[in-house]
């Protein structure tokens, strides 16, 4: 996936083995159905159409998803959160997206990232901390959204928190 160099007919160069392997995935996780009222089940049974379609607008650059179902989600507190479902075709096109994307991302995302990585999860990131918290006397815990409501840049945090660094972060900023 990416902007085309060729004098093919489309405008981004896709693989339909990616649109193939993210559908897969998407079948895997089966999910609910979206705003079209499709289900995993009845996507499939025009499977090549449908996924021909995601992938023909997806490389013509006219891609479009689909508005997202509204679904709640009970909290522990005994409130409600919002959460979208997306389409069956989006899904499909978000995680062709997503797999390109950690295709070339995660080999220059710094070790220590856990957010989101492949085989990462919130309890290897704790796993590390705990070992750390053996091996240094402090700790740095940031969460960039909290300074929202404080107007600094974030090349001005980490010039605050530079000395107590030991880690460069050129590059970031």
């Amino acid at each position: 996936m990416g902007r085309s160099r060729s004098k093919s007919m489309k405008s981004f160069e896709i693989s339909k083995r990616l649109i193939f392997r993210a559908w897969e995935q998407v079948r895997a996780n089966n999910g609910a159905r979206g705003v079209d009222g499709v289900s995993v089940v009845e996507f499939e049974i025009d499977l090549q159409d449908n996924l021909y379609k995601v992938w023909n607008r997806m490389s013509s650059g006219s891609y479009c998803p689909a508005p997202v179902r509204a679904a709640e989600i009970p909290k522990a507190d005994g409130g409600v959160r919002m959460f979208g479902v997306p389409t069956v075709a989006d899904r499909v096109a978000q995680t062709a997206v997503c797999m390109w994307l950690e295709e070339r991302l995660e080999p220059i995302f710094h070790p220590d990232s856990y957010g989101y990585g492949p085989g990462r999860s919130a309890l290897d990131a704790v796993a590390v901390c705990r070992r750390r918290c053996w091996e240094r006397d402090w700790v740095i815990d940031l969460d960039i959204r909290a300074f929202g409501n404080v107007n600094l840049s974030w090349p001005h945090c980490a010039h605050l928190f530079w000395p107590h660094l030991r880690v460069g972060l050129v590059g970031w900023f």
